[in-house]
């Protein structure tokens, strides 16, 4: 992959379990699961379909002590960094953390008084368990409803500035700050100012974004925004949809701003009457088959000979159509084979699973070259 221009906002680096926040570090790809907590098991099989689809942290609502001791069973079935979601009760924080929680995320606006989360952090403290400092527009303490009429930049950021405050004065810096909303320009304002005033890492989100259409654009175009000026080391992208969608559309983006890569970037032609093959039909049994491929690779599926043997040369692997009865293969920008037009998927999705595996062979050839010269 292409190295980014875009210059990272340097921010603390943090870890939650294994995973690093923040620095250098890759933008982390969080989900959440939507199972009843108190369901071990439906929960730990969602969190191992989330894992499998890539994701590099889980968050986890637990709303109440049944949930908590639930907790504890699915901390003990699943290896990945899970993040326990706290509102209202501290004394749920308390017992999670002594469960093993890889994070807290805590909620200024509802976790209560200033002694509830100096006892919070204390235990966090003993244990090295990091904390996500949550602001969320629509539960905004009331005192900062009533000072500015409505949620604000100002009033999001306000919100986290004091929950920060207190961690400051417990000299407790293991922690990240959100601050999200369902409108965009308010999002992306808060983002911002505070990422001017701290020097903590930041988790993205565009809270309640919507369902899996609707919710991917504005998350698409928020979070755009943020990371284009370098701000952001790790996201939730937030839908009303299987959480596996989040995990895809998260690693989506950062592909789209070579932010990151995993799995293959498609490039695709809409198609037209120009087209010699079903460009889309094509598309979508790709999608489908190559889900599974881990490694970054370029594959461009273009329908006719205006631009696609320029942009298949341009890919890792490309396939354009041409005369109908013979559609053109490149590997590495060379033209490699001619596949028939009707019934072409298995040998094409064949050669590109063997492209990825020569990729993956090559990664793997430089890292250990990489740790022999060290």
């Amino acid at each position: 992959m292409i190295d980014s221009p875009i210059k990272r906002r340097l921010s603390r680096q943090i870890h939650v379990g294994s995973v690093p926040i923040g620095g250098n570090a890759p933008i982390a790809v969080q989900s959440m699961t939507n199972t009843n907590t108190c369901n071990a098991s439906a929960t730990v099989e969602q969190i191992e379909a989330i894992v499998d689809a890539g994701a590099d942290l889980v968050r986890v609502s637990v709303p109440t002590m049944e949930a908590a001791d639930a907790f504890g069973k699915i901390r003990r079935s699943v290896s990945i960094p899970l993040v326990a979601d706290i509102h209202f009760d501290h004394k749920i924080a308390l017992k999670v953390v002594k469960l093993g929680v890889d994070c807290l995320r805590i909620n200024p606006g509802n976790i209560g008084r200033e002694d509830r989360v100096r006892a919070v952090v204390s235990s966090c403290l003993d244990q090295g368990v990091p904390i996500r400092v949550g602001v969320n527009a629509g539960s905004l303490e009331k005192d900062l409803q009533k000072k500015y009429g409505e949620p604000t930049p100002d009033a999001l950021v306000e919100s986290a500035m004091r929950h920060i405050d207190i961690l400051d004065r417990l000299n407790f810096q293991e922690f990240k700050v959100s601050l999200k909303a369902s409108e965009i320009f308010m999002t992306v304002a808060a983002y911002r100012k505070i990422a001017d005033q701290i020097e903590q890492p930041l988790h993205l989100g565009i809270t309640e974004a919507g369902g899996l259409r609707s919710g991917t654009v504005k998350s698409a175009a928020g979070l755009g925004m943020l990371l284009m000026h370098g701000i952001g080391d790790t996201l939730r992208i937030s839908l009303a949809a299987d959480p596996v969608e989040e995990v895809k559309v998260g690693f989506d983006l950062l592909r789209s701003l070579r932010l990151r890569s995993r799995g293959i970037n498609f490039i695709a032609c809409p198609s037209c009457s120009r087209q010699t093959f079903d460009v889309i039909g094509t598309m979508n049994q790709l999608e489908a088959r190559l889900e599974d491929v881990k490694t970054p690779l370029n594959v461009a599926v273009i329908g006719c000979v205006v631009n696609g043997p320029g942009e298949a040369k341009e890919a890792d692997i490309g396939f354009t159509g041409g005369k109908p009865e013979s559609l053109a293969l490149f590997i590495e920008g060379k033209p490699a084979a001619r596949l028939p037009g009707n019934d072409f998927l298995d040998e094409l999705e064949s050669m590109i699973r063997q492209q990825a595996q020569i990729k993956e062979q090559e990664r793997a050839e430089l890292i250990a070259h990489s740790t022999d010269t060290h």
